[in-house]
């Protein structure tokens, strides 16, 4: 990655280091230890910039400027889980996988659950896994209860 950035300023071009646009661009907040991103953020929260003629994600930018190169298959963790944050300290590089688990939607809420929706446990022994990669459960206790009910009602 180059250590310029290439920013339109009245028509014409300028060039600014990695380092100092990054920080021209952020905001630190003192209680959090947040650096947020004040410039262009995208739909969902995550701050941009122009690097190489191309919008990048400004937290992936500062992870690899201030840290280093980001491995394949990874992505970037917000562990403050502030999407717009771009303190490389908040930053973690991670597998798809555990970012999502990490979060707060639905995959993650379910993930946490010790039980099932009619108070079984999740242990190895009832549970039972759907998927190729174990994404999906279902507690064993339900699932032949569901089952018993089924062939009942057939007859």
């Amino acid at each position: 990655m180059k250590s310029t950035l290439s920013s339109r300023i009245d028509g014409r071009f300028a060039t600014q280091n990695v380092h100092d646009r990054l920080l021209s661009l952020a905001e630190p907040v003192t209680e959090s230890g947040c650096w947020i991103w004040n410039s262009f953020c995208n739909s969902k929260g995550y701050g941009r910039i122009w690097l190489d003629g191309k919008p990048r994600p400004a937290h992936r930018v500062s992870y690899q400027h201030f840290i280093g190169p980001i491995e394949e298959g990874m992505t970037i963790d917000h562990l403050c889980r502030v999407r717009c944050c771009i303190n490389p300290q908040h930053l973690e590089a991670v597998t798809s996988r555990v970012n999502t688990l990490r979060g707060i939607g639905v995959t993650s809420i379910n993930n946490k659950k010790t039980h099932c929706n009619h108070g079984h446990e999740f242990s190895e022994a009832n549970t039972y896994h759907l998927g190729g990669n174990m994404n999906w459960r279902e507690c064993r206790a339900c699932r032949k209860s569901r089952s018993a009910n089924r062939r009942s009602n057939r007859q």
